[in-house]
């Protein structure tokens, strides 16, 4: 297990690249389960949930190789239909293999997933949606068993925005008899990424990137050549490193209206954001304002950046208040940015933060992976010394962090422990 160490109070400047999406290669890798040939994904991160995500569908008999940014995915040997706790238990995404195998293989066993500690996020509306679709669904032993001989379309409506039950259903429904609607659906980037890539592959899906998402049913898929997108929150987190330094950051191969939410609340702390192409230059100001945030789904403000735009309000001028409406367990980190130092005082899903001069480098401890770039960011702008521990969660979702922040001009390191 590694640590990484810190020495803050180095100003960001320069160029870096932004990776390819966490959240859009792992649904995507899984919806080449739906069919038969080789699928071809570039622009993939090395990350450890794209590496759960591969070792769990090779254990459903499919062939992956990969080399460098490139992952070939061959499902014509699907031969089981069951994904084990081992595996399920490492990542919640791994619950997206339940709707591709009930489609092709008329039956699933999946188990619970595990994931962040960052709330309950129950897949009570994956179900029900399935059920809605014709498939007998039932929970034993920890597992998720659902069949049917051929699902069929149905309206879904889901009571709450749910971003894996919209691509879940999605993949289910595109082999499904007849015409499936989903409303009060996720409109994330990365549910369009999906939707793009099954019609590349032959389905009939549109609507996506709006709250309502029509899935017309045909009879099998072909295989697709994808380029995973620009990895939104990463953009978001090196912008708001950069205004925490006073830095002068340029980020390439970036989607700007993917991040216009964070952009307009940087902005508002006094950043200087220019959008051109694939670039992104973020000028911070030599004092940062107190902006209040809401998390929101998209468009809104992203709840994978309230850990990142809590350590720039830690050390803005005056009282800020973040609001976490997504998730009931997203304020962990809150602890160990005390122990820096930061002015924090939780009220139910409501963060008030007040500005301090300074944070001051300490010892502490990733709980989950936006906590930990959230403390990776906070060692950026301390005094002295922060050893951030457990950074495996890190390595969920970051490709390489503490490079890409080296390449900037920080005093930054991985060690092993």
């Amino acid at each position: 297990m590694d640590k990484i160490i810190v020495e803050g109070g180095r100003r960001l400047s320069g160029e870096v690249g932004i990776s390819g999406a966490k959240n859009a290669a792992l649904p995507i890798l899984i919806s080449a389960l739906l069919c038969d040939g080789e699928t071809h994904l570039s622009n993939v991160p090395h990350l450890r949930d794209i590496v759960s995500t591969i070792q769990l569908i090779e254990k459903l008999g499919v062939k992956v190789q990969r080399a460098g940014d490139e992952v070939r995915i061959d499902a014509s040997g699907l031969c089981c239909y069951e994904a084990p706790y081992d595996l399920v238990r490492k990542m919640r995404a791994s619950v997206l293999v339940l709707g591709p195998l009930v489609a092709r293989m008329q039956k699933a066993r999946v188990s619970l997933p595990g994931g962040c500690a960052i709330g309950a996020r129950p897949i009570n509306l994956h179900l029900r949606g399935l059920e809605r679709m014709g498939a007998r669904v039932d929970l034993k032993h920890g597992y998720v068993e659902a069949s049917a001989k051929r699902l069929r379309g149905a309206e879904v409506y889901f009571d709450l925005v749910t971003v894996t039950g919209t691509e879940n259903l999605m993949m289910a429904a595109v082999l499904a008899d007849g015409t499936t609607v989903l409303r009060n659906a996720a409109r994330e980037p990365e549910v369009v990424a999906l939707a793009e890539t099954l019609n590349q592959m032959g389905a009939d899906i549109r609507g996506a990137g709006g709250s309502e998402i029509t899935i017309r049913g045909v009879n099998g898929l072909r295989p697709a050549r994808v380029r995973i997108i620009p990895d939104r929150i990463e953009t978001g987190s090196f912008m708001t490193a950069a205004c925490l330094t006073g830095g002068d950051v340029t980020l390439t191969g970036c989607e700007p209206a993917h991040v216009t939410a964070v952009a307009h609340k940087l902005r508002l702390s006094g950043a200087c954001i220019d959008f051109k192409d694939d670039r992104i230059r973020v000028q911070g100001a030599p004092e940062i304002a107190s902006v209040d945030v809401k998390t929101l789904p998209y468009p809104g403000f992203p709840t994978d950046m309230q850990a990142q735009f809590m350590v720039l309000m830690s050390v803005a001028r005056g009282l800020s208040m973040i609001s976490e409406t997504i998730f009931e367990n997203r304020f962990i980190h809150v602890s160990e940015l005390r122990r820096m130092g930061a002015d924090i005082t939780i009220s139910g899903n409501t963060a008030l933060v007040n500005g301090t001069d300074h944070l001051s480098g300490a010892p502490v401890m990733a709980t989950d992976l936006r906590a930990s770039a959230s403390l990776v960011l906070a060692g950026l702008v301390a005094e002295g010394i922060t050893e951030i521990n457990r950074v495996y969660h890190l390595d969920r979702g970051y490709e390489a962090m503490e490079k890409k922040f080296e390449k900037l001009g920080a005093a930054i390191r991985r060690v092993p422990v």
